[in-house]
């Protein structure tokens, strides 16, 4: 837990290609310079899910390796120091974890499966800067209505499910479907504002 930290950021890495992560932390008010995977990192090798890994233990297993990585890029281009953040976020049926769809149909199977019941969406978030780290979990569930094969197929293509965990954006055309929410609107983005700017403000970041 940073303890030593003195010096006020003006600024921090964001190490996400998410654009909704980046309208959160603009939301914020954050200042951010994006620190992306260079061409050779193969990012999605690091969501890679264990044989038999809880979904919590996942999530945040998978955000501290990408703190490493990101860490690791920092160092390689010489870059000012600054904080770093991570995030991962992952939608969970009992302990069963949907990630991103594969293709179209994956997306269809996903929705079929959250129809009418509830679920949970966990998203760790990670900050690191020199040998200080910090993360925190944010936990919410979420209840879709039912869903017929025509609803899916429409929302399918849109071509909104892809790219996203669970197959569906809470802050796009899916939002219809949902019943009901608790905990974190914007950790289910993919960012939980609160808990964010809490561990930004232990990194000396002006929130």
């Amino acid at each position: 837990m940073p303890t030593t930290l003195t010096t006020v950021n003006s600024f921090i890495y964001l190490a996400s290609q998410s654009p909704r992560r980046r309208q959160l932390l603009e939301q914020l008010g954050v200042s951010y310079q994006l620190l992306l995977p260079e061409d050779d990192e193969d990012a999605e090798a690091l969501e890679q899910v264990l044989p038999n890994e809880a979904p919590a233990v996942y999530v945040q297993r998978v955000t501290q390796i990408k703190l490493d990585a990101a860490l690791q890029r920092l160092h390689r281009r010489s870059l000012p120091a600054a904080p770093v953040l991570c995030s991962d976020t992952t939608v969970a049926l009992g302990r069963v974890i949907l990630g991103k769809p594969a293709d179209p149909a994956d997306a269809a199977v996903m929705l079929a499966r959250l129809g009418g019941r509830t679920h949970r969406v966990l998203t760790a978030v990670a900050v690191g800067m020199g040998s200080q780290r910090a993360q925190v979990l944010s936990r919410s569930q979420v209840r879709f209505a039912p869903l017929g094969t025509d609803e899916i197929e429409a929302y399918v293509g849109t071509g909104e499910p892809m790219g996203k965990a669970g197959a569906y954006g809470v802050q796009g055309r899916a939002a219809a479907f949902i019943a009901h929410i608790s905990g974190s609107y914007s950790g289910i983005m993919g960012l939980p504002l609160f808990q964010t700017a809490q561990l930004l403000r232990r990194f000396q970041v002006r929130v």
